[in-house]
């Protein structure tokens, strides 16, 4: 069947498009509270009702619903690590009915027990109660982390900078991620902040990783050197710590009732919606805020877990994904928000997605058969459409999310001009998915009157399939459900797929090689030691290096 998307002309999506029964099939809508929806539209992908019916029927043979529900009821689904996965949790409202899990009350309870520390403490900071040890209000947030711990809550605070609400209530604050281990990146977060001013919030889960760890220590040096105090006063009054392991956090000298606790059942890449967001973005945006952040997204997984397959937009994307990569071959898939406020969003998903889905083996640890996960990346429009929609367009086929709204954050309309800003920017977006498409042919080029040597330049293959979702307009509800819409599409990609989304060990083996070279570094720089145990190539390189940051003072 996937085969004769690619030889049938009649399966072509300038035919299929102009199909109306066909598209208006492919087509689903989410209604949520105040008038908002997302309008899901799937008929410029290469499938038919026929197509979706079979992966829908290829979701019931693995058992997809249950796998669902296992997920949803706390049972342990992350088996590599003896795990629950329950991200979608830390979003549901205080009292909500978590009867299906046998211990949801009690981790919901847990829940909210964070959330509430993390909405006092907020609040403290915002109104100037809690202050820096000179007695000056914390103006600014320096928040270290790394992977999980930076791309989701960097993700949200680039969504929120324009929005009306988010902004005024961020007014004369700052807020700042320092994620490389690169000094270059310490020095451009802290060159223009005033130590005494700013409160420093360090995530790691484990309170071990070395690049976090290392850039806290760096920052830790850099706030004691500058304000007068003992470091004990300086460190606990100024740096609080997200973490799982309190007795990290207080060897470094952090207070224990600045530590904000998340858990085991929680990965890195899913949580934002923990403290690990939660606290930057609510000391920068306010707890009220992000709690609106919190129920779009319990709205969108409400409606993963409750809506029938047919209608659910996570699930339809999901398989979506499964049939390109999988059955089409396509190995790429681009997310397009025509939103520069969503600029950081293709960067966090591209983690969510590929440390999930890189995998493989499959459950019980046999080689997977099949083709899984996908190269994901993406940049806002129209910024894209001038980088790589070239290659879209006329080279490899990338299939893509394009993500637009109804309503801009800002507008801007001037006079004379045709069309608000906003509507140029929209013009893009609802162009674009139909010249990847329907292309232009040699016929049409030649009905143009192009110049015969510059027809066969001017072809466009067209077929390059596309999803387009549409929504109301980007707030914090809003963010809220695009990040649950994509992290659920995800782990359906992994539930059809037979794999654990949810571990990570791919990142593992390069950090236990970085020992050795770490320890191979130090020793060469203190007491001159030969470079030994290493490949030839690397050898090489380390020894290039040593003998150039010996006189580099590197």
């Amino acid at each position: 069947a996937a085969h004769s998307f690619f030889t049938d002309d009649k399966l072509h999506l300038r035919i299929l498009c102009n199909d109306s029964a066909r598209c208006a099939g492919l087509q689903a809508t989410h209604y949520s509270p105040r008038g908002r929806r997302i309008h899901f539209d799937y008929s410029r992908q290469q499938v038919t009702g026929e197509t979706m019916e079979l992966l829908f029927d290829l979701a019931d043979a693995v058992g997809f619903t249950e796998r669902r529900a296992a997920m949803r009821a706390g049972a342990r689904i992350n088996t590599t690590e003896n795990r629950a996965v329950l991200h979608h949790v830390l979003r549901m409202p205080k009292g909500y009915n978590y009867a299906s899990n046998p211990n949801g009350p009690a981790i919901l309870k847990d829940v909210h027990r964070v959330r509430d520390l993390i909405e006092d403490f907020s609040e403290q900071v915002r109104c100037g109660e809690y202050e820096g040890l000179t007695g000056k209000p914390f103006k600014n947030v320096l928040c270290i982390g790394i992977g999980g711990s930076y791309l989701g809550p960097e993700f949200v605070y680039e969504a929120l900078k324009a929005d009306r609400d988010a902004e005024r209530a961020s007014e004369g604050k700052t807020l700042r991620f320092l994620a490389n281990v690169d000094p270059v990146d310490f020095h451009l977060c802290t060159r223009d902040l005033d130590p005494e001013e700013t409160l420093v919030v360090v995530i790691s889960k484990t309170f071990t990783t070395v690049e976090t760890m290392l850039n806290a220590r760096t920052v830790r040096k850099w706030l004691v050197d500058s304000i007068k105090g003992s470091e004990k006063d300086i460190v606990s009054r100024h740096m609080v710590a997200v973490s799982c392991n309190i007795p990290k956090c207080q060897e470094f000298g952090i207070s224990d009732k600045r530590i904000f606790g998340f858990w085991d059942f929680v990965g890195g890449r899913f949580s934002v919606c923990s403290a690990v967001g939660l606290l930057p973005l609510s000391l920068h945006y306010s707890y009220e805020v992000m709690t609106e952040f919190l129920a779009g997204a319990h709205n969108i997984d409400e409606h993963f877990f409750k809506s029938p397959l047919r209608d659910n937009i996570p699930i339809i994307l999901g398989l979506l994904g499964v049939w390109n990569s999988t059955f089409l071959g396509y190995e790429t898939r681009a997310i397009l928000p025509y939103a520069q406020a969503l600029k950081r969003f293709p960067a966090h998903i591209q983690q969510v997605d590929m440390e999930s889905n890189g995998k493989g083996v499959a459950l019980d640890g046999t080689p997977i058969l099949h083709r899984t996960g996908e190269v994901d990346f993406g940049e806002p429009g129209t910024s894209g459409q001038h980088s790589f929609y070239q290659l879209m367009h006329q080279g490899r086929v990338v299939p893509a999310d394009f993500i637009g709204f109804m309503e801009p954050q800002h507008g801007t309309f001037l006079p004379g001009e045709p069309v608000s800003n906003h509507d140029e920017l929209m013009a893009n977006f609802f162009a674009q998915p139909d010249a990847l498409a329907y292309g232009k042919t040699l016929n049409d080029l030649i009905q143009e009157g192009v110049k015969q040597e510059l027809r066969e330049h001017r072809v466009f293959p067209g077929n390059r399939p596309s999803s387009s979702i549409l929504m109301t307009k980007l707030d914090a509800y809003a963010v809220g459900q695009l990040l649950a819409i994509y992290e659920h599409r995800t782990a359906v990609q992994g539930f059809i797929w037979g794999i654990n989304s949810f571990d990570q060990w791919g990142v593992e083996l390069g950090k236990t090689l970085a020992k050795q070279v770490r320890t191979q570094l130090r020793s060469s720089r203190r007491t001159g030691a030969s470079v030994q145990g290493f490949n030839n190539s690397t050898s090489s390189l380390l020894e290039k290096y040593l003998a150039h940051a010996a006189t580099n003072n590197t």
